[in-house]
């Protein structure tokens, strides 16, 4: 009778984990599939077909010097993109502690959306799921325990939508050709260094300032502000991506490396840190 029992409680404590988990990830690949579905039914056509350098006349230096440096003439316009990523988080608590993730980011350029799909081992034993991205105007960010469980509820409102909007400008270093002034992207000198560039969709504009280096690559871009949870409250904070190793992929040159940072009176504080492993595009027809 008592081996019996304890047969019984190894088997619930090895199964019910196992129903969770194979639960949660079940639901979590419906949500997915349906949020890629709300972005791509908002995507819109790409136009022109191809880059042509006649464009570049007018523009900063920087950024004439930026675009020859990583296209290369009559090079297809990115109308979608998939990006694998991996590398580590800090949630905000109230001690530092970064969370190895991988993510798939799917992204269309016209009109601007993406999807941020993540797993992330928060404890052993503790999987950790999100979502994050720009869906027809729309921010979205939703991270579960085991795909079940909310931890953060998204807000869905205009200023979630800037806030997502200046994120897919600023990544917009791996799909370059959303960067060009005929994808209705203006860019304004500052100076030999630096561009300030506005984007806009549906009345939401963001304004961020791209940094150049000697050979024209992008470093980073700085955002006057993004929404920065707090506790139970979000706060409007400088916030910057900084970009490295710069690699070819799909005929372009696009950063592997990168990093975010919200930029605070005492300093940078960094809360994400990534690598590019493989980035799949689709180009105009």
């Amino acid at each position: 009778m008592l081996l019996n029992t304890l047969f019984f409680v190894l088997f619930a404590l090895i199964m019910v984990p196992a129903v969770i988990i194979l639960l949660g990830v079940t639901r979590w690949q419906s949500v997915t599939v349906a949020l890629v579905e709300r972005l791509e039914a908002a995507r819109r056509a790409v136009t022109p077909r191809t880059f042509e350098r006649d464009e570049l006349q007018g523009l900063p230096e920087p950024v004439q010097a930026y675009f020859h440096a990583v296209l290369s003439a009559r090079q297809p316009l990115v109308a979608a993109a998939e990006i694998t990523q991996e590398g580590k988080v800090d949630l905000g608590r109230a001690r530092t502690r970064w969370i190895p993730f991988r993510a798939r980011q799917r992204v269309f350029v016209a009109r601007p959306g993406w999807l941020w799909d993540a797993r992330l081992r928060w404890l052993p034993g503790l999987g950790l799921f999100a979502h994050q991205g720009l869906l027809a105007g729309v921010g979205v960010a939703r991270y579960k325990l085991f795909g079940l469980i909310p931890l953060v509820r998204s807000r869905e409102d205009e200023a979630g939508a800037r806030s997502e909007l200046t994120r897919f400008f600023a990544e917009a270093v791996w799909y370059p050709t959303r960067l060009l002034p005929s994808q209705g992207v203006r860019w304004e000198t500052i100076d030999d260094r630096h561009a300030r560039a506005t984007l806009e969709d549906d009345g939401v504009g963001v304004e961020v300032v791209f940094t150049f280096d000697d050979g024209g690559m992008v470093r980073s871009v700085r955002a006057p502000a993004r929404e920065r949870r707090v506790g139970g409250t979000r706060i409007e904070t400088p916030w910057e991506m900084r970009f490295w190793e710069y690699r070819e992929h799909g005929g372009m040159l696009i950063p592997a490396q990168y990093e975010m940072a919200w930029v605070l009176p005492q300093g940078r504080q960094v809360y994400a840190q990534g690598r590019v492993s493989e980035a799949r595009y689709k180009f105009t027809p």
